[in-house]
């Protein structure tokens, strides 16, 4: 008979994050914000002040317009200007933990039917702000076959299978949820914001295959950590299983409780 795993969790997350994000747009070749999205971010900033901020990093990308060494120059140049804005508004200089230019973002890896739009798109810089929290909870989950576990508040960079580094400690909480448990399981990947239910792009390599190396990114990080590979596999599963609301919601990864092991 299957076996019914109670898991009594005991969470005191004193300095664990909880993580908002923000995006700025910029014209084409200019590192300068328009007064639109400086009045946006303005507006983020605004809503930081109720909040303990943990940490703040700021990613910079540009369009494939351009010579790509020149496109790397522009996404750092772009990711100082917001770092310069956030310090006028009394954001200090500590919470800024991660200032760093990514360069182009390919044009060929999506779809060709508006050019102008994906271009205008490609060139941003993304803010990753993580939020102290206190609070002690106490949650009883019952893990039966066919029960999955998401993990919670775990941010990829837009278009690659690596991390936020603020995102590890995510990580670190669903490994100590799973590694001594006696059941069998599988990490699934999901993305957003396709048609249909096709996978995205994988930026790194211009791959379709982006939910399949993201699970396999937490595959390899709890093989890294000791769990035995005949206990888990991985899958991609695109776009098939949305969940709908805020696109964040479907750029998740979950664990599929197989079986007892």
């Amino acid at each position: 008979m299957l076996r019914l795993i109670y898991l009594f969790l005991l969470f005191v997350l004193v300095g664990f994050s909880q993580e908002n994000t923000h995006t700025v747009y910029f014209d084409t070749d200019l590192s300068k914000v328009t007064n639109i999205e400086e009045n946006r971010l303005l507006s983020f900033i605004a809503s930081l002040s109720e909040k303990n901020v943990l940490s703040i990093e700021i990613f910079g990308f540009c369009d494939d317009l351009g010579a790509s060494s020149y496109n790397l120059s522009l996404s750092q140049r772009r990711a100082e200007e917001i770092k310069k804005i956030l310090l006028s508004n009394l954001i200090e200089q500590e919470k800024i933990t991660n200032v760093d230019g990514k360069g182009e973002l390919l044009f060929k890896t999506v779809s060709a039917s508006n050019p102008d739009r994906i271009r205008a798109l490609n060139r941003k810089v993304e803010l990753f702000v993580s939020f102290k929290e206190l609070d002690v909870s106490e949650e009883e989950v019952v893990l039966v076959k066919g029960s999955s576990l998401v993990i919670e508040n775990l941010l990829f960079l837009t278009g690659y299978s690596y991390l936020t580094p603020s995102s590890k400690k995510s990580l670190d909480v669903a490994f100590d949820k799973v590694k001594d448990l006696p059941f069998s399981f599988v990490i699934q990947g999901h993305v957003c914001c396709t048609s249909g239910q096709k996978d995205a792009i994988d930026r790194a390599t211009k791959k379709r295959n982006l939910s399949v190396v993201r699970a396999k990114f937490v595959y390899d990080y709890f093989l890294g950590k000791g769990i035995d590979s005949k206990r888990m596999s991985f899958e991609g599963l695109g776009h098939r299983f949305p969940l709908g609301g805020r696109p964040e919601n479907d750029r998740r990864v979950e664990i599929l409780i197989e079986s007892d092991f």
